[in-house]
């Protein structure tokens, strides 16, 4: 082993060290979060304290030791409301312990639903999101757009070996891209491409880029997919077609071809069958599901905003979507 090596190692070594420590800080922590929310809930609930109470607790903490922080009369409630939210999901316990303060106050604060806040808690965990990264994904309604994508999984994909629910949306939001809202399909592109880092925080960063333009063979004939990336859970390849006009039937076909050439002649033995994404400036739902119905490749379509959606009438639209189901 070479020294450079050697000291990469060390190095590691270090980190490796850091992160537990930082993770059993931030257990530790959490914990204490959890135990000061369920006495002052109690407290609360039995109607021994109220707002003027807490507030009086708080100058207690600071005036026992003015270096304890982090405990004001606004955080202390913060802490009840973390209580409250999961006292009745005990399998959520553990999960609450693996993400940072600041990430669980965002979503016990901002997520409406039991569901919600269990969604986001672990995809927090998968996807590594900062709190930074976290707000975007909120403000983005990343959770409807994934469950309306699974609504709407084509037949064929749900019978596919590998299991893709919570792994594609209905639509994708590229605003981080900075695209202008007249751009040509090189645009998106070359958006995509140059900026891959910010389209895996809203595509997943389970995804692997393999290539623009990759290309395939059939025949004596040359072909190109716009995009090909490779994921890790899935074990798959993912052809990506981009359309900047609204869906129509006979994108289909283009993709179906490639998601065949890809399997016969690019997947490897151990690999599960391709997916393909037709990412289409605007869809109509009924013309998608009846295009999709006798497919026989497994095809997702989306569609794509360059900016942030209407967060409440995505909210409306899951909500209708989940009564229909639950009348079925």
């Amino acid at each position: 082993m070479q020294l450079e090596q050697q000291f990469s190692h060390i190095s590691n070594l270090i980190k490796e060290a850091k992160q537990r420590a930082f993770q059993a800080v931030n257990n530790e922590l959490v914990n204490l979060y959890w135990q000061i929310g369920m006495y002052v809930s109690q407290q609360v609930t039995s109607n021994v304290w109220g707002k003027s109470v807490v507030k009086e607790l708080s100058e207690f903490i600071l005036q026992s030791d003015p270096n304890i922080i982090g405990f004001s009369s606004q955080n202390i409630w913060r802490m009840k409301q973390f209580y409250e939210s999961y006292k009745d999901f005990p399998k959520l316990s553990a999960v609450l312990r693996e993400i940072s303060w600041t990430n669980n106050t965002i979503v016990f604060s901002r997520c409406k639903s039991a569901d919600e806040r269990e969604f986001y808690l672990q995809t927090i965990i998968k996807e590594r999101w900062s709190s930074r990264e976290l707000e975007r994904q909120i403000n983005s309604s990343y959770f409807e757009r994934v469950m309306i994508g699974n609504s709407k999984l084509p037949p064929m994909a749900k019978t596919l070996p590998q299991n893709i629910i919570d792994s594609f949306k209905d639509t994708y939001v590229v605003e981080l891209l900075d695209l202008p809202e007249k751009h040509s399909e090189k645009d998106l592109k070359k958006g995509i491409t140059q900026n891959i880092s910010k389209f895996l925080l809203e595509f997943g960063r389970d995804f692997a880029f393999m290539g623009e333009e990759y290309p395939v063979q059939v025949g004596n004939q040359d072909f190109a997919i716009d995009l090909v990336f490779y994921n890790r859970s899935l074990n798959c390849m993912v052809a990506i077609e981009l359309k900047i006009e609204k869906f129509t039937p006979a994108h289909l076909g283009q993709l179906n071809f490639y998601l065949e050439a890809l399997d016969r002649d690019v997947k490897k033995s151990h690999e599960n069958p391709s997916i393909g994404i037709l990412l289409c400036k605007g869809k109509d739902d009924t013309v998608v599901e009846y295009a999709l119905n006798r497919s026989l490749s497994p095809t997702l379509v989306a569609d794509y905003q360059t900016k942030l959606p209407d967060k409440k009438l995505l909210q409306a639209k899951w909500e209708e979507l989940l009564d229909g189901l639950e009348d079925d």
